[in-house]
C-alpha cells in the first residue's frame, strides 16, 4: 500500500468517526488539538478545495522553525519528499499529540527558493540614456523616489535630482522658484526582458505604505525572475540523496511565503494522520540512509 492510499484509508476513517447524526451528543468545545486537526484536514492533499484554502491551514500549523525539525522520510515517485512532523500537545492544554506526513513538491518548493533568493539579491544592469529624461511625478511620487534611490537602482532605474526654475503667482506680482525635479539617467536592461517607464511607475507604487528600503520588483522582473528559478531547480524524476532532500525542507523555513511556487504551483500538502491508526505508537526507528542511497544508485 502507498502513501497516497494510506492517505485516503485514513480519510475514510476520519470522515466516518466525524460524521454527527440526530441522536448523537453535541459536539465537544474545541481545542487546541482538534484546531489543529480541523486546519490539517483542510490542508490534506485529497480534501483540500483550494489552493488558497491549504495554504492558509498550512500557515496556522506549520511555523518556519518545524521545517528545521522535520524528519525526512524518503523520496516518493522521484518528485516528491515525505517528511514527518511531531508535536506534543500537552503542554498547551490540548492533550494528545500530532504526528503527521506531509507531501513536499521537490521543484516546486526548490524552485520557491531560487526565486526568493534572486528576488531579494539580484542585481539587474543597466543602461544609461542618451540624454536624461524628465519624469512627471507627482510630488509623493518623487518624494518614495528620491527615499528609495538605491532599491530603484538595483532594479536598474537610476535616478538623478536636479534643478529646475519654476514662475508662481499672478501676472502683476510673479515670483521665481527653484524646485528639485527628478529626471531618470538609466533603465535596467536584459537580454529577454524589455522595460520602460510603466515598470518604474510600478516599482514607485509598490513602495507605498512599506518601509523605506524595502525590496519591490516589478511584475516583468518577477516574471523573468520565475524562469530563472525554474531552469535551475531540481526537476522532477530526479533521484535525491538526504543531503539535498534535507537542503530543500530546511531553505522552506528561510522563505518569505514557501507554501506556493512563483507560478501558483503548491510547494507542499498534508498526507496523513499517523495516531489516527489504532495500533498507532510513536515510532524511535532510525532511517539507514547509507542503504537507501546505495538502493537509490542500483536503481
Amino acid at each position: 500500500m502507498n502513501l497516497i492510499s494510506i492517505g485516503s484509508y485514513y480519510l475514510d476513517i476520519y470522515n466516518y468517526l466525524s460524521s454527527s447524526s440526530e441522536s448523537s451528543p453535541s459536539p465537544p468545545v474545541p481545542t487546541p488539538s482538534s484546531t489543529l486537526r480541523s486546519a490539517v484536514s483542510s490542508a490534506n492533499l485529497e480534501t483540500a478545495a483550494e489552493d488558497t484554502v491549504a495554504s492558509a491551514a498550512l500557515s496556522r500549523i506549520i511555523s518556519k522553525a518545524d521545517f528545521e525539525h522535520m524528519v525526512i522520510v524518503g523520496q516518493f515517485n522521484l518528485g516528491f519528499i515525505i517528511v514527518r512532523k511531531r508535536k506534543d500537545l500537552t503542554q498547551g492544554g490540548g492533550g494528545g499529540a500530532m504526528d503527521d506526513l506531509f507531501i513536499v513538491d521537490q521543484h516546486a518548493a526548490d524552485e520557491k527558493w531560487n526565486f526568493e533568493t534572486l528576488q531579494e539579491k539580484t542585481i539587474i544592469a543597466s543602461q544609461k540614456l542618451f540624454r536624461p529624461q524628465p519624469l512627471q511625478l507627482t510630488a509623493a511620487d518623487e518624494m518614495l523616489a528620491v527615499e528609495n534611490m538605491d532599491v530603484l537602482r538595483l532594479n536598474g532605474f537610476e535616478l538623478e535630482q536636479v534643478e529646475e526654475r519654476e514662475t508662481f503667482g499672478d501676472e502683476d506680482e510673479e515670483e521665481s522658484g527653484v524646485r528639485m525635479r527628478v529626471q531618470l539617467v538609466a533603465q535596467p536592461m536584459s537580454k529577454d526582458t524589455v522595460f520602460d517607464i510603466k515598470d518604474l511607475e510600478e516599482l514607485i507604487h509598490l513602495m507605498q505604505d512599506r518601509p523605506k528600503g524595502t525590496m519591490v520588483r516589478c511584475s516583468k522582473a518577477r516574471a523573468m525572475f520565475a524562469m530563472r528559478a525554474c531552469r535551475r531547480s531540481v526537476m522532477v524524476g530526479k533521484a535525491l540523496d538526504k543531503t539535498r532532500m534535507t537542503a530543500i525542507v530546511r531553505h522552506m523555513g528561510m522563505m518569505d511565503l514557501p507554501w506556493n511556487c512563483p507560478h501558483g504551483r503548491p510547494t507542499m500538502r498534508h498526507l496523513s494522520d499517523l495516531t489516527s491508526f489504532g495500533r498507532y505508537a510513536p515510532s524511535r526507528r532510525t532511517i539507514d540512509w547509507e542503504a537507501y542511497g546505495a538502493r537509490m544508485e542500483e536503481e
